[in-house]
């Protein structure tokens, strides 16, 4: 591979609702692995000033406002129709695209990146990366989790899991797996013990 061609490993990090995806994610910013954030760089999108904020709203008018897209609005209308979400997604994802784009480009000198992608399986994701690191708990601890949020019911949580792909499977397909059912002091743990070995592995493979 020349100079010119490379780039860094990339590890797309996923898991279901509640998994722990979040805490998993700053653990790499702890350890100095950049971070590409997904639902963030949705948010960006769609927030106040939002690049996207008027081709939505004349997709789904009455959907935004001064903050950006109102969800609440939005939500309802898309999500029971799947030619409409099919349609949303198609503003989404090109700008989430250009956005990982230029962040790898920005960090085309790291060792390895980590993009943060929920729908990872779901939505094709898995294609564009080199290794794949799945989050995952206990059912039990998962659904104590996701109620124990605010606005969270029983019937939006089951919802949304039946969007997403299975946990079994999931895991099945990870490169690596991270228990996050156990501490934050053990979940950091095989974190580190995860980006140390793969440290190792780009050096011995650079030799």
């Amino acid at each position: 591979m020349t100079d010119t061609q490379k780039r860094p490993l990339i590890i797309g990090l996923t898991g279901s609702i509640a998994m722990g995806k979040s805490t998993v994610s700053q653990m790499f910013v702890d350890e100095d692995i950049p971070h590409f954030d997904a639902d963030a760089a949705v948010h960006k999108l769609q927030g106040p000033g939002g690049a996207l904020v008027a081709e939505i709203e004349a997709a789904f008018p009455g959907t935004t406002g001064p903050h950006g897209v109102d969800r609440l609005k939005l939500g309802p209308i898309v999500l029971g129709d799947k030619e409409k979400l099919v349609r949303l997604e198609g503003i989404i994802h090109p700008a989430v695209g250009k956005l990982r784009a230029e962040f790898l480009d920005a960090h085309r000198d790291a060792p390895m990146v980590l993009f943060d992608i929920p729908l990872l399986f779901e939505k094709g994701g898995h294609q564009g990366v080199d290794k794949i690191l799945v989050v995952s708990a206990p059912a039990e601890q998962q659904r104590r989790r996701a109620l124990a949020r605010e606005g969270m019911t029983i019937e939006k949580f089951e919802h949304i899991l039946s969007l997403q792909m299975p946990d079994a499977e999931k895991r099945k397909r990870a490169d690596f797996v991270i228990d996050t059912g156990t501490s934050i002091a053990d979940t950091r743990e095989q974190v580190r013990t995860l980006i140390k070995n793969l440290r190792a592995s780009l050096a011995d493979s650079a030799k």
